[in-house]
């Protein structure tokens, strides 16, 4: 199913009352995740930055509770249109939360030099296993690369075009 239809079929399933706007969607192979905006809390001129946190960390907080039977509801009906497991989340001002995001594993086959790298960081305790090494290692690319591997999205976002627009097999 096209992304432009995953993102209609959302916008259908999920009542307006929910979020402000269009929620965003993001998909890849395993997982589709739904994240939308929530109304800020009322604030006044004299509320400190640690209660405008506080107040839209609750109303993310009161968000995932009220909706929590409705959202496994929309989400069971996804995972069996789309073969895909959905994960929710809300924003609220410059706050964010992800609600039970899948993990998926991933395979891999190291070299001693590169099983060197995972095991000094679980010997100096930045992670707990090898997995959670690698884990670590991906996020950190992913924070340090971010305009590269944007690049390298758009790249192939432009293959997929070719192919589309090219003979049919």
């Amino acid at each position: 199913m096209a992304e432009t239809s995953l993102s209609g079929w959302f916008k259908g399933q999920i009542p307006n009352s929910w979020f402000e706007g269009t929620p965003e969607i993001t998909t890849d192979r395993d997982e589709i995740w739904v994240v939308g905006r929530l109304a800020e809390p009322d604030f006044t001129d004299d509320d400190g930055d640690d209660l405008r946190r506080d107040a839209r960390l609750a109303r993310i907080a009161a968000f995932r509770e009220d909706t929590r039977a409705d959202r496994v509801t929309i989400a069971r009906r996804a995972e069996r249109a789309f073969d895909r497991k959905v994960s929710w989340g809300a924003r609220c001002g410059d706050q964010e939360a992800m609600f039970t995001i899948l993990a998926s594993p991933a395979m891999t086959r190291l070299r001693m030099p590169e099983r060197e790298v995972l095991d000094t960081l679980v010997d100096v305790g930045v992670a707990r296993s090898r997995s959670d090494a690698l884990a670590w290692c991906v996020r950190l690319v992913g924070e340090r690369q971010e305009d590269w591997l944007a690049e390298l999205r758009e790249a192939l976002e432009q293959v997929r075009e070719v192919r589309r627009r090219g003979p049919a097999a």
